[in-house]
């Protein structure tokens, strides 16, 4: 019996090289026996886990007088002599492939006489195949399709990882993406849920009556939200021009002209650091209604995680590493003050002055306390630092100091705050919503502050966007808007460790960069 294992050779003598050497002979050969390795077309007619679930009750030894074809990737094989059984793996799982020499010399003697030879001999692990036959259940129990014909489809130069060790070097799983989706069936299985995620939100609020419009990626001004750009140049224009941060004051453009639900789910770019849960480029939903609030928000946000949560998992109670976590509706409110003071016993809304909110704060260990500009940032430092992750559960908090918070609207009853939540689920953000700020000159005047402030050298404050400003001068609505940040959503959903691992091809360094 000879094995091939879906690996590279274990002999330390082989290289890569050799290997692939190897295999465009064999491209060779099979063009001199009139085979073609580099198909153009081939048609299915079932999937592997359809056959699987099909013919789940068919008994050992019995076979079902039905022609199927399939195609994928051979992913192992065991060669008898005279009979060969390989693993083939699609889109959707694996199924076995019972390949006996005398039947496909039979079916296939006038194309190749030496057929079931050239399939041994000329076909590899990470080849990809095509084949017909019928359903045989074997007597060891084994679902396969017992194949009368074969066609190679495409021949792979190159060997798949060692099945038992798998691709297990962290970068090279996201740096060839492609390997990972082929040798762990976890990971697309974690895209594939990822697409039915954004599908259900999509789905929802176009059931809700929003409607999807796309907003310019490259921008004259950086504006939505506080963060270092990427800039990039147009030669036509001879104009620098940035990618943008976020989708909303174009979003908010729209509802000044008169729609009323307006959303996008794309990507925005930030010129920031990578961590477990920051990626330079990622996916936000932006959802802005008109004569809404932020109180509406939260019941919309609650509506759109937790349909998406039903939809692909079937449930509201799930497990993100190893911590049970329960989506059930209503989820629970609590104000930023609330909570610092939870953790903390100090009542920032107590103080008068900020050099007493600080000597608080540093009685309580809080750090870095100093670079705190007012009471309301200082109050911010202490939910970051203390609050941030012990919320695991949903947890909307509310009402934001209006330093923080450019685009928000002032709290109606509580001065020095603006009407905003966060979503925070697993101790980490999720959401950011607000009751807009509609008026053009206090909004005018938030906007020079933040140009101050990047004229004072502040990479993440920008320039005031007077288009944006004369938008307003025209009139917007009572207006609610929201964010939710899919790749963190996604973690949540299919419970990844890491961002990476949610985002299909997550920007790495170049290899060398990294050797060095």
């Amino acid at each position: 019996m000879s094995r091939d294992r879906a690996q590279a050779p274990s002999d330390p003598q082989s290289t890569l090289e050799e290997i692939r050497a190897t295999r465009l002979e064999k491209v060779e050969q099979l063009q001199q026996v009139g085979l073609t390795p580099y198909a153009y077309r081939w048609e299915s007619t079932h999937h592997a886990a359809e056959l699987q679930t099909k013919y789940v009750d068919l008994p050992n030894g019995e076979e079902a007088a039905v022609e199927v074809a399939i195609a994928g990737r051979i992913m192992a094989k065991r060669v008898f002599g005279k009979l060969a059984f390989f693993t083939l793996q699609d889109e959707t799982g694996t199924i076995q492939l019972y390949l006996e020499k005398s039947r496909i010399q039979e079916t296939m003697a006038a194309k190749d006489e030496s057929a079931f030879d050239h399939l041994k001999q000329l076909t590899d692990t990470g080849d990809i195949i095509g084949v017909t036959g019928s359903i045989k259940r074997t007597e060891k129990g084994e679902l396969s399709v017992y194949v009368r014909e074969y066609a190679m489809l495409t021949k792979s130069l190159l060997p798949l990882p060692d099945k038992w060790h798998g691709l297990t070097d962290v970068a090279k799983r996201y740096r060839q993406r492609y390997v990972d989706l082929i040798v762990n069936p976890e990971v697309r299985e974690t895209f594939r849920r990822r697409a039915l995620i954004t599908a259900s939100m999509r789905r929802y609020l176009d059931q809700q009556g929003f409607i999807e419009i796309e907003t310019p990626v490259l921008q004259t001004e950086a504006g939505g939200a506080e963060a270092r750009p990427f800039i990039t140049y147009h030669n036509t224009l001879d104009m620098s021009l940035y990618l943008r941060i976020a989708t909303e004051l174009h979003l908010k453009r729209l509802i000044v002209g008169g729609f009323e639900k307006v959303f996008e789910l794309g990507r925005v770019f930030r010129n920031e650091g990578i961590s477990t849960r920051h990626n330079p480029e990622f996916t936000t939903l932006e959802v802005y209604q008109a004569y809404a609030d932020y109180n509406d928000m939260m019941t919309l946000t609650e509506a759109i995680v937790t349909t998406a949560a039903q939809d692909v998992l079937g449930t509201l109670k799930i497990t993100y590493q190893g911590e049970p976590v329960d989506l059930t509706p209503p989820w629970r409110r609590v104000t930023m003050h609330e909570a610092v003071k939870e953790q903390t016993g100090i009542d920032f809304a107590a103080f008068t002055t900020l050099e007493e909110a600080k000597a608080a704060a540093t009685q309580a260990g809080l750090h870095s306390v100093e670079k705190a500009e007012s009471i309301g940032a200082l109050l911010n430092q202490a939910f970051e630092q203390t609050v941030e992750e012990t919320l695991i559960q949903p947890t909307f908090v509310l009402d934001y100091p209006v330093e923080i918070s450019p685009l928000a609207k002032p709290h109606r009853s509580k001065p020095g705050l603006v009407e905003r939540f966060e979503l925070f689920m697993v101790g980490r953000e999720t959401a950011n919503s607000f009751s807009e700020l509609t008026d053009p000159v206090d909004q005018l005047q938030r906007l020079q502050a933040q140009a101050d402030r990047k004229e004072a050298g502040d990479l993440e404050a920008h320039s005031v966007d007077e288009d944006f400003v004369t938008a307003l001068e025209y009139g917007m609505p009572p207006t609610g808007g929201l964010g939710i940040g899919i790749d963190r959503l996604v973690m949540l959903l299919t419970d990844c460790a890491s961002i990476r691992d949610a985002i299909a091809f997550p920007l790495l360094k170049p290899e060398k960069a990294e050797e060095e």
